[in-house]
């Protein structure tokens, strides 16, 4: 919560991918709670390799050009799935 108050933008990477996507840090909150970035790099995984090992994450201030050519990923809802699971005895 206290990077969203100074203005800060989270840049969660993977290394073997090589793609990286900037969250607003209220939106984060929303989702994984409020917590850490470090804790945030240990909860996320990569959505095109799925790995969970090579996840970068950091807060930065962005500096005009660089707010402007940035496109965030933005929280539209959070669905829960109901799922069954059987077992046979």
């Amino acid at each position: 919560m206290n990077a969203h108050n100074a203005g800060q933008v989270a840049r969660i990477s993977c290394g073997h991918c090589n793609i990286k996507r900037f969250y607003k840090p209220l939106e984060l909150r929303e989702v994984i709670g409020n917590v850490t970035i470090d804790q945030v790099r240990a909860k996320v995984r990569c959505e095109k390799c799925e790995r969970k090992e090579s996840m970068r994450a950091e807060l930065f201030h962005p500096v005009g050009q660089e707010l402007e050519t940035m496109r965030f990923r933005r929280l539209i809802e959070i669905r829960w799935e109901r799922r069954v699971v059987w077992k046979d005895e």
